[in-house]
């Protein structure tokens, strides 16, 4: 195959010969893919090709069966979730997992905390925490409602404050499991405008996407999953391009 301008980006994440199964079925079967730094690399396919599982067993939700993950050239093939989020891996999930009954600002000041080695914390440290939960909700446009319950928040909110919560971390790899998902176009194009800039100052992105335009819109390279396996993962109109896929990603296949 042909090296794409992608190649060329520092490997973070390793994924070799990756399987899971339930019961007699392979929702991820024999996958291998990169995880390239400073690019958005998006998972495609139909439901159950397997990609919210791959998302599970990068950061411990679920052990894989066999093959390797490595974050930053070390193993992390036990690694349990409290600790992918320490290590600089944090993701999002379809069913959003706020705290209702917090406020805005406690949603994302909680993720911080957990997401941190436990000690005492000094001044200065404290200063910057402060900085980074405010940074992040001014991005997601949620700081004039940092005192309202989560519950409270209209639904295209309820999906930025997700996104402050991984924002307002250090982490260098996100996993983000379809967070535009039911958004309007004026919200997308928002939540696109964000995903940019983060990237842009040195934050790397896998997403699992099922809206086209959005595909098409952010992916810096597209891996296509179909029952477990890895079709491709190329440059965008490498695999957008591609008859098969196409028809695979449509639901017309033969």
């Amino acid at each position: 195959m042909v090296s794409s301008s992608t190649d060329t980006q520092e490997v973070l994440m390793e994924i070799r010969n990756v399987d899971k199964a339930f019961g007699g079925v392979k929702a991820v079967d024999n996958v291998s893919m990169d995880l390239r730094a400073g690019i958005i690399t998006t998972l495609v396919g139909p439901n159950g090709a397997g990609k919210t599982t791959l998302f599970n067993l990068i950061t411990g939700e679920l052990t894989k069966d066999s093959g390797t993950i490595k974050w930053l050239g070390q193993p992390i093939n036990r690694i349990k979730p409290f600790k992918a989020a320490r290590a600089g891996i944090l993701r999002t999930f379809q069913d959003l997992r706020l705290f209702n009954e917090m406020s805005v600002e406690e949603n994302v000041l909680t993720s911080v905390e957990a997401n941190s080695v436990p000690a005492p914390m000094t001044k200065s440290q404290r200063t910057a925490r402060s900085e980074k939960v405010e940074y992040a909700l001014n991005r997601a446009g949620l700081f004039s409602k940092r005192n309202i319950r989560a519950k409270d928040l209209a639904y295209a909110e309820r999906k930025f404050l997700s996104m402050a919560r991984v924002m307002a971390t250090d982490a260098r790899l996100w996993l983000l499991d379809e967070p535009a998902s039911g958004l309007d176009p004026n919200s997308y194009e928002k939540f696109l405008e964000i995903l940019r800039e983060e990237v842009k100052q040195g934050v790397t992105v896998c997403i699992i996407e099922h809206n086209l335009d959005i595909v098409i819109g952010i992916s810096d390279r597209i891996a296509f999953l179909d029952r477990g396996k890895l079709l491709a993962d190329d440059e965008p109109q490498t695999v957008l391009n591609d008859p098969e896929l196409r028809a695979i990603y449509f639901g017309e296949r033969t």
